[in-house]
């Protein structure tokens, strides 16, 4: 995490210059590059850009805002907002150190300069060191109340407590408290307060409460504060109770005043303050070239995880449902496709379509499938290919890790659906990297050290526990894709955090694409490495994927062998395939296998009657007819050679290869139909666009011009104006005067060369003050350099409010 500047962190002097007394003059007395700091931390407040310092201090005070600046602190610094919360306002410096180190804590002490550095960073903090004061929002969401207790676990003030108690209880309870009486409820509380505020004075009227009554402190000292009290409470309750010690809140419940909580805390606001980012260190050490071959591993294996996803869906890809998203029937598919858990595959699904990979079709009858960027992928060196997806992956808000959970509607969560994205997630996912990144190359650090560390960066997200699955889920995730080894960062991941380009370091680490297999008498393939494109696209026609890693191994079946001829390959052409790419001779089952298939192949014919079935065998009909399980077919014999079916081409196919015959399908001429269906594609698709976690971070140019009008328009606001005249404006008002007077004032200040202050308002009704020096003044209109918008424009004088002369001495 940034460290604060010295200047910002270091408490600001009483001394020299007077306090500022608002928010708004304290952000005027800042430079440009401080402005600009707050702007660009908190880019919410350039939406749209405010139009002086006023409006800035004033946005910067709205309670979205501060709940937004709030979640960005890390968790000393947010205890010292929740100290300042509770305490005087406004608060000397001592005192808060007081509150936050209970002048033992040393680190606390030393960390509290750049905790304090960082709200007056974020605006969140004003005042000198004698005077600092909480912007009233975050005051009012961190003090204490009945309905919110505050994270200090204290309560609120005698003053506060008693407000609505009557002066004779008032009375009462000073007189108890041993303190004289006074003429009013105001003055009996300040003399109830300066006694729970005074050690010694405290201290010897607790030595006088009942032991029980300690007991009873002890439980509500660090929170929180109320407790239940019967109608008849007992005795030490009755004694803390009569002496103010408790204070009723309810009928039925009762507080322990924020003084006297915090004369038995010793002055702490916290029971344990948190200022130093819990360690993140190496928890085991590998050596570098092991991390990056391992990574070289996953990213491997990735790559054709993703490739035998995306292909599975060419032909007839699953349906989006009506709500959006994929079923969980589908889901089960692709995960037994992939031979994974369905939690992964959600993750790879996710991904392929954040890479753009793979989209919904658009059509009627709406399916997933391919994008024509898959084909161009496809076409990439592997680690180019790579570096396209984990470039998908980091900025990606889309989280599969929720898929199957239910939303707050009580609706399944489900992959590719519409409630997917987690705004927090590329931040958390990028912030993991970073951990990782500071350690030594080759170390991996505990889990659990790197959620703590999280934890503490963003204490207020932890209320839920959304922020640790997101990094669990990152860890989890870069592993898989490779961006990690053995839980170290590799080489590559390195350079993608970077902002380099990691498909250079990736390619060494990679093997060579293989031309070659290695078939095996069992009816096998080993594939020793990854195979080049045609003939891995090939083979996976052929065989079947029987196991995956570091050498793929297929095994050729009956079924895999007539989809290839299926496909329009002949026995010769596979024979000769095979033949060219093994290294080892081809057994002789595989080539009995190949031949058995052909043989078999098309002595059924399939056409469309609904369809038919013909066979030169009149017999084989006859068996088929026969056979109970053709019965769902719908066969009756039109000749001795034909049988009519009322299923469709497709589906008779599908039925006679299930009872294991292997009919082949024919056209309207006789003619064999080759099987394999065209790839499907969708139209050109862009990947989606990830959802901002706010505003967008502003760039340098944005910046600068916003200062520079914030700046503008807070010297039109400010602008030192002449003793106004009897139809002048009302200083902090638009100048009123007449058209007459309005048109003379300009050219005069058109011949002098002097700035006047204007009034304007636009074609849309916006008012705004103006600040301009006039060059020239014709056919209605006055043109001018706008120091409001530093620029030189034109503006209609009938719109002009009235105008009014500035100071000598302001330009």
């Amino acid at each position: 995490m940034p460290e604060p500047s010295t200047a910002a962190g270091a408490p600001e002097s009483g001394t020299g210059a007077s306090s500022p007394r608002s928010l708004a003059e304290a952000l005027r007395a800042r430079d440009d590059a401080a402005l600009s700091a707050l702007l660009h931390s908190r880019p919410d407040l350039l939406n749209p850009v405010p139009g002086d310092v006023t409006q800035l201090a004033t946005r910067a005070g709205t309670r979205a805002s501060v709940v937004r600046a709030l979640e960005r602190l890390d968790r000393f610094t947010l205890q010292t907002a929740e100290a300042l919360a509770v305490a005087p306002d406004p608060c000397p410096y001592p005192v808060l150190e007081g509150l936050l180190t209970g002048g033992e804590d040393e680190r606390a002490r030393a960390a509290l300069p750049g905790a304090l550095g960082t709200l007056r960073d974020q605006a969140l903090v004003w005042g000198d060191e004698d005077r600092l004061r909480l912007v009233r929002t975050a005051r009012e969401l961190l003090a204490p109340s009945a309905q919110r207790p505050s994270p200090t676990g204290l309560g609120p003030t005698v003053a506060e407590a008693t407000a609505g108690m009557s002066p004779t209880r008032v009375q009462e309870i000073v007189a108890a408290a041993g303190l004289p009486a006074t003429h009013d409820p105001v003055s009996a509380v300040t003399a109830l307060t300066a006694l729970f505020t005074d050690p010694e004075r405290m201290s010897a009227l607790l030595d006088e409460a009942p032991a029980e009554a300690h007991q009873v402190l002890g439980r509500l000292v660090w929170g929180p504060p109320y407790g239940e009290v019967t109608p008849n409470p007992a005795p030490p309750v009755r004694w803390l109770r009569d002496r103010g010690l408790l204070l009723p809140a309810t009928a039925r419940t009762v507080v322990l005043p924020r003084e006297v909580a915090l004369h038995l805390r010793g002055g702490l606001a916290h029971r344990d303050t948190s200022p130093v980012a819990p360690p993140v260190t190496v928890h085991r050490e590998h050596r570098p070239q092991l991390v990056d071959a391992n990574a070289a591993g996953q990213a491997l294996a990735a790559l054709a995880t993703v490739e035998e996803l995306v292909k599975s869906w060419e032909h007839t890809g699953p349906p989006v449902l009506r709500a959006g998203g994929l079923s969980v029937r589908d889901l089960k598919r692709a995960a037994a496709v992939l031979d994974a858990t369905e939690a992964s595959t959600a993750f790879w699904i996710e991904l392929a379509y954040a890479a753009g990979l793979l989209a919904s079709d658009g059509e009627a009858d709406e399916r997933y499938a391919p994008t024509p960027a898959f084909d161009d992928w496809r076409e990439l060196p592997p680690a180019e290919r790579w570096s396209a997806l984990v470039a998908a992956w980091l900025p990606a808000t889309r989280t599969a890790g929720l898929v199957g959970e239910q939303d707050a509607k009580g609706r399944t969560l489900s992959v590719l659906g519409p409630e997917l994205d987690r705004s927090a997630a590329p931040e958390v996912r990028r912030r993991v990297l970073e951990l990782l990144a500071d350690l030594p190359e080759g170390g991996s650090p505990d889990t659990e050290a790197v959620l703590a560390r999280l934890a503490w960066e963003r204490p207020v997200r932890t209320t839920s526990d959304l922020r640790a699955r997101l990094a669990g889920w990152a860890l989890t995730e870069a592993e898989v894709l490779g961006v990690t080894g053995r839980g170290a960062l590799s080489g590559p991941g390195r350079a993608l955090l970077e902002h380099r380009d990691p498909a250079p370091l990736l390619a060494p680490l990679l093997p060579e694409p293989v031309d070659h297999v290695l078939l095996q008498a069992d009816l096998t393939a080993v594939a020793p490495g990854p195979l080049r494109r045609p003939l891995g696209d090939t083979l996976a026609v052929l065989a079947d994927v029987e196991s995956k890693g570091g050498a793929t191994v297929y095994r050729f079946t009956p079924g895999s062998v007539r989809r290839a001829l299926d496909a329009g390959h002949a026995a010769a052409d596979l024979h000769a395939f095979l033949k060219e790419h093994s290294r080892t001779p081809v057994p002789q089952p595989l080539a009995y296998l190949i031949d058995d298939v052909a043989r078999r192949h098309g002595h059924l014919r399939v056409g469309a009657a609904s369809s038919y079935l013909r066979c030169d065998d009149d017999a084989m009909l006859g068996e088929i007819l026969a056979d109970k399980r053709s019965a769902a077919l719908g066969l009756r014999r039109l000749a001795p050679t034909v049988l009519a079916a009322r299923a469709e081409p497709t589906a008779l196919l599908e039925g006679l290869r299930a009872m294991g015959y292997a009919p082949a399908a024919e056209s309207g001429t006789g003619d064999v139909l080759v099987a394999r269906a065209d790839a499907h594609r969708t139209p050109a698709r862009s990947a989606p666009v990830p959802v901002p976690d706010g505003p967008p971070v502003p760039d340098a140019t944005l910046l600068g011009a916003a200062v520079r009008a914030i700046r503008a328009g807070d010297m039109a606001a400010t602008a030192v104006r002449k003793e106004p005249g009897p139809a002048s404006a009302v200083p902090g008002e638009l100048p009123r005067t007449s058209a007459a007077e309005t048109l003379a004032t300009v050219q005069a200040a058109a011949l002098t060369g002097s700035a006047v202050w204007i009034g304007y308002v636009n074609a849309d009704g916006a008012a705004s003050q103006r600040v301009i020096a006039p060059v020239r003044v014709e056919g209605g209109f006055v043109t001018g350099y706008d120091h409001t918008a530093d620029e030189v424009r034109t503006y209609a004088l009938h719109r002009v409010t009235g105008v009014a002369e500035l100071a000598d001495d302001h330009l």
